[in-house]
Protein backbone atom coordinates (compact mmCIF):
# COMPACT_ATOMS: atom_id res chain seq x y z
CA UNK A 1 0.00 0.00 0.00
CA UNK A 2 1.37 3.40 -0.94
CA UNK A 3 1.85 6.22 1.55
CA UNK A 4 -1.01 8.14 -0.07
CA UNK A 5 -3.29 5.12 0.31
CA UNK A 6 -2.30 4.85 3.99
CA UNK A 7 -3.12 8.52 4.50
CA UNK A 8 -6.49 8.14 2.79
CA UNK A 9 -7.24 5.14 4.99
CA UNK A 10 -6.30 7.12 8.11
CA UNK A 11 -8.59 9.97 7.10
CA UNK A 12 -11.44 7.56 6.39
CA UNK A 13 -10.98 5.95 9.80
CA UNK A 14 -10.97 9.35 11.50
CA UNK A 15 -14.15 10.29 9.65
CA UNK A 16 -15.74 7.08 10.93
CA UNK A 17 -15.26 8.18 14.55
CA UNK A 18 -18.47 10.21 14.37
CA UNK A 19 -20.67 7.18 15.04
CA UNK A 20 -20.57 4.08 17.16
CA UNK A 21 -20.08 3.12 20.76
CA UNK A 22 -17.36 4.80 22.78
CA UNK A 23 -15.36 1.58 22.67
CA UNK A 24 -15.58 1.31 18.87
CA UNK A 25 -14.61 4.97 18.47
CA UNK A 26 -11.64 4.47 20.79
CA UNK A 27 -10.65 1.33 18.85
CA UNK A 28 -10.72 3.27 15.57
CA UNK A 29 -8.56 6.00 17.07
CA UNK A 30 -6.10 3.39 18.37
CA UNK A 31 -5.89 1.98 14.83
CA UNK A 32 -5.02 5.48 13.63
CA UNK A 33 -2.37 5.70 16.35
CA UNK A 34 -0.83 2.38 15.28
CA UNK A 35 -0.75 3.40 11.61
CA UNK A 36 0.83 6.76 12.45
CA UNK A 37 3.50 5.04 14.53
CA UNK A 38 4.20 2.70 11.60
CA UNK A 39 4.59 5.78 9.36
CA UNK A 40 7.17 7.25 11.81
CA UNK A 41 4.78 10.04 12.82
CA UNK A 42 5.42 9.83 16.58
CA UNK A 43 3.99 13.29 17.35
CA UNK A 44 0.74 12.51 15.56
CA UNK A 45 0.56 9.06 17.15
CA UNK A 46 0.85 10.74 20.56
CA UNK A 47 -1.95 13.13 19.60
CA UNK A 48 -4.16 10.14 18.71
CA UNK A 49 -3.40 8.58 22.07
CA UNK A 50 -4.28 11.86 23.82
CA UNK A 51 -7.60 11.95 21.96
CA UNK A 52 -8.41 8.42 23.16
CA UNK A 53 -7.59 9.40 26.74
CA UNK A 54 -9.85 12.46 26.43
CA UNK A 55 -12.67 10.26 25.14
CA UNK A 56 -12.24 7.75 27.96
CA UNK A 57 -12.45 10.47 30.59
CA UNK A 58 -15.56 11.89 28.94
CA UNK A 59 -14.00 15.09 27.59
CA UNK A 60 -15.81 15.09 24.27
CA UNK A 61 -14.74 18.64 23.37
CA UNK A 62 -11.06 17.73 23.79
CA UNK A 63 -11.56 14.53 21.81
CA UNK A 64 -13.12 16.50 18.95
CA UNK A 65 -10.25 19.03 19.02
CA UNK A 66 -7.75 16.18 18.91
CA UNK A 67 -9.55 14.50 16.02
CA UNK A 68 -9.74 17.78 14.06
CA UNK A 69 -6.02 18.36 14.69
CA UNK A 70 -5.22 14.89 13.37
CA UNK A 71 -7.43 15.31 10.32
CA UNK A 72 -5.68 18.56 9.51
CA UNK A 73 -2.13 17.28 10.02
CA UNK A 74 -2.71 13.96 8.29
CA UNK A 75 -4.26 15.78 5.34
CA UNK A 76 -1.04 17.75 4.99
CA UNK A 77 1.00 14.52 4.78
CA UNK A 78 -0.41 13.86 1.31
Amino acid sequence: MTATAHIEQLLATLNATDVGSLDSIADKMLQVQDHLAALDQAELAAAAEAAVLALRRGDVAEFKRGRAFLQSKIGHLR
